[in-house]
Protein backbone atom coordinates (compact mmCIF):
# COMPACT_ATOMS: atom_id res chain seq x y z
CA UNK A 1 0.00 0.00 0.00
CA UNK A 2 1.11 3.55 -0.68
CA UNK A 3 3.12 4.74 2.37
CA UNK A 4 1.51 8.19 2.21
CA UNK A 5 -1.96 6.63 2.40
CA UNK A 6 -0.88 4.47 5.35
CA UNK A 7 0.33 7.60 7.17
CA UNK A 8 -2.85 9.51 6.20
CA UNK A 9 -4.94 6.85 7.94
CA UNK A 10 -3.12 7.68 11.16
CA UNK A 11 -3.86 11.37 10.82
CA UNK A 12 -7.60 10.62 10.78
CA UNK A 13 -7.05 8.91 14.13
CA UNK A 14 -5.25 12.03 15.35
CA UNK A 15 -8.35 14.15 14.79
CA UNK A 16 -10.57 11.72 16.72
CA UNK A 17 -8.25 11.64 19.71
CA UNK A 18 -7.87 15.43 19.83
CA UNK A 19 -11.64 15.72 20.06
CA UNK A 20 -11.90 13.01 22.73
CA UNK A 21 -9.64 14.76 25.24
CA UNK A 22 -11.79 17.88 25.21
CA UNK A 23 -14.92 16.02 26.32
CA UNK A 24 -15.78 15.82 30.01
CA UNK A 25 -18.39 13.07 29.66
CA UNK A 26 -16.74 9.66 29.97
CA UNK A 27 -19.38 8.14 27.69
CA UNK A 28 -18.62 10.51 24.81
CA UNK A 29 -14.88 10.23 25.48
CA UNK A 30 -15.06 6.40 25.28
CA UNK A 31 -16.96 6.51 21.97
CA UNK A 32 -14.64 9.02 20.33
CA UNK A 33 -11.56 7.11 21.50
CA UNK A 34 -13.06 3.86 20.26
CA UNK A 35 -13.30 5.32 16.78
CA UNK A 36 -9.73 6.63 16.98
CA UNK A 37 -8.52 3.20 18.13
CA UNK A 38 -10.28 1.58 15.19
CA UNK A 39 -8.52 3.89 12.73
CA UNK A 40 -5.10 3.27 14.29
CA UNK A 41 -5.82 -0.46 14.49
CA UNK A 42 -6.27 -0.52 10.71
CA UNK A 43 -3.08 1.48 10.23
CA UNK A 44 -1.05 -0.80 12.54
CA UNK A 45 -2.28 -3.96 10.77
CA UNK A 46 -1.24 -2.47 7.43
CA UNK A 47 2.17 -1.65 8.96
CA UNK A 48 2.54 -5.22 10.36
CA UNK A 49 2.61 -3.79 13.91
CA UNK A 50 0.43 -6.59 15.23
CA UNK A 51 1.04 -6.19 18.98
CA UNK A 52 -0.08 -2.57 18.79
CA UNK A 53 -3.02 -3.39 16.53
CA UNK A 54 -4.32 -6.16 18.78
CA UNK A 55 -3.79 -3.99 21.86
CA UNK A 56 -6.06 -1.47 20.20
CA UNK A 57 -8.72 -4.16 19.72
CA UNK A 58 -8.66 -4.56 23.51
CA UNK A 59 -9.22 -0.80 23.84
CA UNK A 60 -12.11 -0.96 21.37
CA UNK A 61 -13.66 -3.87 23.30
CA UNK A 62 -13.15 -1.96 26.56
CA UNK A 63 -14.90 1.11 25.20
CA UNK A 64 -17.86 -0.92 23.91
CA UNK A 65 -18.20 -2.57 27.32
CA UNK A 66 -17.98 0.74 29.14
CA UNK A 67 -20.51 2.35 26.80
CA UNK A 68 -22.93 -0.53 27.44
CA UNK A 69 -22.18 -0.93 31.17
CA UNK A 70 -25.57 0.43 32.24
CA UNK A 71 -27.32 -2.21 30.12
CA UNK A 72 -24.83 -4.97 30.90
CA UNK A 73 -23.94 -4.78 34.62
CA UNK A 74 -21.32 -7.53 34.20
CA UNK A 75 -19.42 -5.33 31.73
CA UNK A 76 -18.01 -3.14 34.50
CA UNK A 77 -17.03 -5.98 36.84
CA UNK A 78 -13.45 -6.55 37.92
CA UNK A 79 -13.71 -10.00 36.37
CA UNK A 80 -14.33 -8.42 32.96
CA UNK A 81 -11.31 -6.16 33.45
CA UNK A 82 -9.16 -9.18 34.32
CA UNK A 83 -10.46 -11.05 31.25
CA UNK A 84 -9.43 -8.11 29.06
CA UNK A 85 -6.01 -7.95 30.71
CA UNK A 86 -5.65 -11.72 30.25
CA UNK A 87 -6.56 -11.42 26.57
CA UNK A 88 -4.05 -8.59 26.22
CA UNK A 89 -1.35 -10.78 27.76
CA UNK A 90 -2.11 -13.68 25.41
CA UNK A 91 -2.16 -11.37 22.37
CA UNK A 92 1.16 -9.85 23.39
CA UNK A 93 2.76 -13.29 23.74
CA UNK A 94 1.49 -14.43 20.34
CA UNK A 95 2.53 -11.25 18.54
CA UNK A 96 5.83 -10.81 20.39
CA UNK A 97 8.24 -8.71 18.34
CA UNK A 98 10.85 -8.09 21.01
CA UNK A 99 10.91 -5.61 23.86
CA UNK A 100 8.93 -3.06 21.85
CA UNK A 101 5.87 -5.30 22.35
CA UNK A 102 5.93 -4.37 26.03
CA UNK A 103 5.10 -0.76 25.16
CA UNK A 104 1.55 -1.26 23.84
CA UNK A 105 1.02 -3.93 26.52
CA UNK A 106 1.89 -1.48 29.31
CA UNK A 107 -0.13 1.33 27.79
CA UNK A 108 -3.28 -0.74 27.29
CA UNK A 109 -3.02 -2.41 30.72
CA UNK A 110 -2.57 0.91 32.54
CA UNK A 111 -5.27 2.81 30.68
CA UNK A 112 -7.78 -0.05 30.93
CA UNK A 113 -7.28 -0.14 34.69
CA UNK A 114 -7.78 3.64 34.86
CA UNK A 115 -10.94 3.55 32.76
CA UNK A 116 -12.51 0.97 35.05
CA UNK A 117 -12.64 3.55 37.86
CA UNK A 118 -15.32 5.75 36.18
CA UNK A 119 -13.36 8.65 37.59
CA UNK A 120 -12.27 11.25 35.03
CA UNK A 121 -9.32 12.28 37.19
CA UNK A 122 -7.98 8.71 37.40
CA UNK A 123 -8.67 8.14 33.71
CA UNK A 124 -6.61 11.21 32.77
CA UNK A 125 -3.84 10.13 35.14
CA UNK A 126 -3.75 6.64 33.59
CA UNK A 127 -3.60 8.22 30.14
CA UNK A 128 -0.69 10.43 31.21
CA UNK A 129 1.20 7.27 32.23
CA UNK A 130 0.16 5.14 29.23
CA UNK A 131 0.60 7.74 26.50
CA UNK A 132 4.43 7.90 26.69
CA UNK A 133 4.54 4.12 26.15
CA UNK A 134 2.37 4.45 23.07
CA UNK A 135 4.33 7.47 21.84
CA UNK A 136 7.56 5.47 22.03
CA UNK A 137 5.96 2.52 20.19
CA UNK A 138 4.61 4.83 17.48
CA UNK A 139 8.07 6.30 16.93
CA UNK A 140 9.64 2.83 16.71
CA UNK A 141 7.13 1.57 14.13
CA UNK A 142 7.12 4.94 12.35
CA UNK A 143 3.46 5.78 12.75
CA UNK A 144 3.84 9.52 12.47
CA UNK A 145 0.14 10.15 13.00
CA UNK A 146 0.24 7.91 16.06
CA UNK A 147 3.26 9.77 17.45
CA UNK A 148 1.61 13.12 16.80
CA UNK A 149 -1.62 11.85 18.34
CA UNK A 150 0.10 10.79 21.54
CA UNK A 151 2.03 14.05 21.80
CA UNK A 152 -1.16 16.00 21.30
CA UNK A 153 -3.00 13.64 23.66
CA UNK A 154 -0.59 14.43 26.47
CA UNK A 155 -1.01 18.15 25.83
CA UNK A 156 -4.81 17.78 25.48
CA UNK A 157 -5.08 15.88 28.75
CA UNK A 158 -3.21 18.67 30.46
CA UNK A 159 -5.55 21.22 28.82
CA UNK A 160 -8.61 19.25 30.00
CA UNK A 161 -7.22 19.24 33.53
CA UNK A 162 -6.76 23.00 33.32
CA UNK A 163 -10.16 23.48 31.65
CA UNK A 164 -12.23 21.35 34.04
CA UNK A 165 -10.00 21.66 37.10
CA UNK A 166 -8.20 18.69 38.63
CA UNK A 167 -10.55 18.50 41.61
CA UNK A 168 -13.67 18.72 39.40
CA UNK A 169 -12.43 15.71 37.41
CA UNK A 170 -12.48 13.62 40.60
CA UNK A 171 -16.28 13.53 40.45
CA UNK A 172 -17.56 10.36 38.83
CA UNK A 173 -19.33 10.99 35.55
CA UNK A 174 -20.82 8.84 32.81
Amino acid sequence: MNPFLVQAIGFVGVALFIISYQIKSNRALFFCQMMGCLVFCVQFFIMDAYTGALGLTINITRNILLLKSKDWPWARSRTTLFVLLGALTVMTVFTWAGWKSLLPFASVAITNTGYWTQNAQKIRLAQLVGSPCTLTYDLIIRSWGGALSEGIAIASILVSIWRFGWNNLAEETS
